[in-house]
């Protein structure tokens, strides 16, 4: 799989706070650092040709953090959408947004359906952000869409649950990366990553950048990706 690059990459943005506390300043200090990555990133994306960038921004169990910080990522969130917006937007990015939006505060979820409105005709990249996501709830939310249709137990397949995701239309990941060195999914596109290849480095999320992206990219261009069987090469 010689110079392969993925089409769709999804990351764990970890270490945030670890950054911030290297430098005595607070958990804000380094989320915000970790949307000028996020941008950083996306735009490298382009240059390599990668298609889709998945970003894990607020899972369903981050609700459990101090309660300052938690207003705090939120007050981000919502900065970022207004100011971030206009330049994704210009590039011909997409802008998508999987999880448990209804939860969210009435103003973000007015920004997030604009910002989706607005690029639903983008073509030069997808950005979807996971906010307010976890892989375990995507799934039950499926099957919860599914009994309320009252599909007949016989007729629940794969290609029906899949159907009933949060954005079935985007291509599953190829690769996985997680940044500070932790090595797990923690909740994160579990149907979607079953056979994405996982990148992990030490590197925290703030100081991610295109150079990380790169070597990612290199080493999954290494990998013979096995779906069950095989190795199956994947023509770059």
């Amino acid at each position: 799989m010689a110079d392969a690059v993925p089409r769709h990459v999804a990351i764990v943005m970890d270490g945030n706070g670890r950054w911030a506390r290297r430098r005595n300043r607070p958990h804000s200090f380094g989320h915000r650092a970790g949307v000028r990555a996020m941008k950083r990133v996306m735009y490298a994306c382009e240059g390599l040709g990668i298609e889709v960038l998945s970003v894990y921004a607020f899972s369903t169990e981050n609700w459990s953090r101090p309660t300052a910080e938690v207003r705090a990522l939120m007050r981000l969130f919502n900065e970022a959408i207004q100011r971030e917006f206009d330049e994704l937007n210009e590039r011909g990015i997409r802008i998508l947004v999987s999880g448990r939006t209804s939860e969210l505060q009435p103003g973000i979820q007015e920004r997030i359906a604009d910002a989706e409105r607005r690029t639903g005709r983008n073509h030069n990249g997808v950005l979807n952000v996971c906010l307010n996501y976890g892989g375990r709830a995507e799934i039950v939310d499926a099957v919860r869409q599914l009994l309320r249709e009252g599909l007949e137990p016989d007729r629940v397949t794969e290609a029906e649950l899949r159907r009933r995701l949060y954005h079935p239309g985007l291509p599953d990941p190829d690769l996985i990366i997680r940044t500070a060195g932790e090595q797990r999914l923690s909740n994160f596109l579990l149907w979607q990553g079953a056979y994405a290849e996982i990148h992990v480095t030490d590197t925290l999320w703030p100081d991610f950048d295109e150079e990380d992206l790169a070597r990612a990219v290199a080493d999954y261009g290494t990998r013979a990706r096995r779906f069950g069987g095989r190795p199956v090469e994947v023509p770059g």
